[in-house]
């Protein structure tokens, strides 16, 4: 089959390589009809991740029809159009018991080497690193899916693909993000990054009651999808104060919520902290460019919440712990738990209450994988979303 492989540092290429088989009693094989390329997989793409070989398949955002099920499958059969959560959750154990499916105990076969980063292990992610599983992604022709009993939803006839693809990922990340942040009626929410991510973050923080939302980038395109899509206030970073314009659009108060949805590759022009982080980070001294994050901590109103959904990997330099403890901050956080999300907001799309494809601007067949990561990375033509037929 043709699948996606991550060849080295900022390069991918179409490959043939063996189709998958069952494995195991709660496996399923799906033949993929429709994936994307996430913003997170360009973190990848540029090396940030540890654990990376040449030939890993990428990808998990994919859904598609099931063609295999395992013996201890029984809520699927072949002939089903399912969407995947990218965690890989078995269902059973204290996390994924509690809901918390993105740091499953039993899902990562390479724990060990995790916990040696992180204290604790996450669970699985098809296509992310031997490091969270070493699972090939769903870039592919072909996607076998660990626990299968578990994942999967079966997605009716009447909503397209390009909706439901996005219910992998970046609609729940999206509208987890908003959740965390406790939103009340009259609540101002920031967003740092009008990615797709933070683009369905606003669009769920109002669908949760935020009286107002700002969304901050660079890109205008991207700011003018928040302010058409969202009816988010907009703030380019590049030509305006962040800090002074979100004190003066709230009274001073600052944003009752900030949401991260930038992770760690943040940018910030030509400034000097901008210039320290990159500089640390090329010699892997710092794994992170968190000025997001910081900027976030710094702009939330005292007592508030920062809500964490940008990917991040390792340490963090210049954290304003000083400002987060003294200001009685709260901060969620998380790789998103999909598999608690996927059928409530697959039941508000059918409801007309959302729909996130507006996030999508390109449109190509897999074989086209290599061209896609590079328009999406260079936010060439005015790109905000990769989708790949297969």
């Amino acid at each position: 089959m043709r699948a996606t492989a991550w060849m080295g540092k900022d390069s991918v290429k179409v490959v043939d390589v063996p189709e998958p088989k069952i494995m195991n009693a709660r496996d399923a094989i799906v033949r993929v009809t429709t994936t994307a390329i996430c913003g997170s997989d360009l973190h990848l793409y540029h090396g940030y991740i540890p654990a990376m070989r040449k030939g890993d398949i990428l990808g998990h955002e994919f859904m598609g029809e099931v063609v295999e099920v395992g013996p201890q499958v029984r809520n699927l059969r072949p002939g089903d159009r399912v969407v995947v959560p990218f965690p890989i959750a078995c269902g059973h154990c204290n996390s994924c018991q509690r809901g918390l499916y993105s740091v499953c105990e039993n899902s990562n076969p390479n724990a060990g080497v995790a916990e040696k980063i992180m204290g604790h292990s996450p669970g699985g992610i098809f296509g992310y690193s031997h490091l969270l599983g070493g699972y090939a992604g769903g870039q592919a022709e072909y996607a076998r899916v660990p626990f299968a009993d578990v994942g999967p939803v079966k997605v009716p006839d009447e909503v397209p693909d390009e909706q439901a693809v996005l219910l992998a990922d970046v609609l729940p990340t999206g509208y987890m993000g908003a959740e965390m942040c406790d939103i009340m009626p009259g609540d101002v929410v920031a967003i740092w990054g009008a990615g797709p991510v933070g683009l369905l973050a606003a669009a769920s923080a109002r669908l949760l009651g935020a009286d107002r939302v700002i969304v901050i980038d660079r890109y205008p395109y991207r700011l003018a999808l928040a302010r058409e899509h969202t009816g988010a206030e907009t703030i380019n970073y590049e030509d305006t104060d962040v800090l002074d314009a979100l004190n003066e659009m709230t009274a001073g108060r600052g944003p009752d919520a900030c949401i991260d949805a930038v992770g760690l590759e943040g940018h910030h022009g030509n400034s000097a902290i901008y210039a320290y982080d990159r500089a640390k980070q090329a010699v892997r001294a710092e794994t992170e460019r968190p000025f997001a994050l910081r900027q976030a901590i710094l702009a939330c109103r005292s007592g508030g919440v920062v809500s964490v959904i940008g990917a991040y990997g390792g340490f963090v330099d210049k954290f304003p712990m000083g400002s987060f403890m003294n200001r009685s901050l709260t901060m969620r956080t998380g790789q998103c738990h999909v598999q608690r999300y996927t059928r409530p907001l697959l039941e508000r799309i059918q409801r007309g209450e959302i729909d996130p494809s507006f996030i999508i601007s390109h449109r190509m067949p897999l074989k086209d994988a290599a061209k896609g990561y590079k328009i999406f990375q260079k936010k060439q033509d005015e790109c905000s979303k990769v989708v790949l037929t297969v």
